[in-house]
C-alpha cells in the first residue's frame, strides 16, 4: 500500500535535483552580473581616463593664462582672498 521509504526516497532525489537546479541558475546569476559589473568598471575607467585628459589640457592652459598675465592673476587672487575674508568675518 503506503510505502514510506520509497515517498521519502523520491522526497531526497527531488530535494537533490532542486538544489543542483537552483546552485546551476544561481552560478548563471552571478557569473552574468559580473560580466555586466566588469563591463560597468571598464566605462567608469575610460571616462576617468578622459577626464584625467580633459584636466590636464585645462591646467597647462591655466599655467600659460597664469605665465602672460602675472599681476593681474595675484590681484584677483589678493581680491578674492579679502572677499572670502569679509564673508567669513560676517558669519
Amino acid at each position: 500500500m503506503f510505502n514510506s521509504s520509497e515517498l521519502s526516497d523520491e522526497l531526497q532525489t527531488l530535494k537533490s535535483e532542486v538544489v543542483l537546479l537552483l546552485n546551476s541558475k544561481g552560478d548563471g546569476v552571478f557569473y552574468a552580473a559580473k560580466g555586466r559589473a566588469d563591463a560597468i568598471a571598464d566605462q567608469i575607467k575610460a571616462a576617468l581616463n578622459e577626464l584625467g585628459e580633459a584636466m590636464s589640457e585645462q591646467e597647462d592652459h591655466a599655467e600659460a593664462l597664469i605665465a602672460e598675465h602675472p599681476i593681474a592673476t595675484i590681484a584677483s587672487a589678493l581680491a578674492l582672498g579679502v572677499v572670502i575674508g569679509f564673508m567669513l568675518r560676517r558669519h
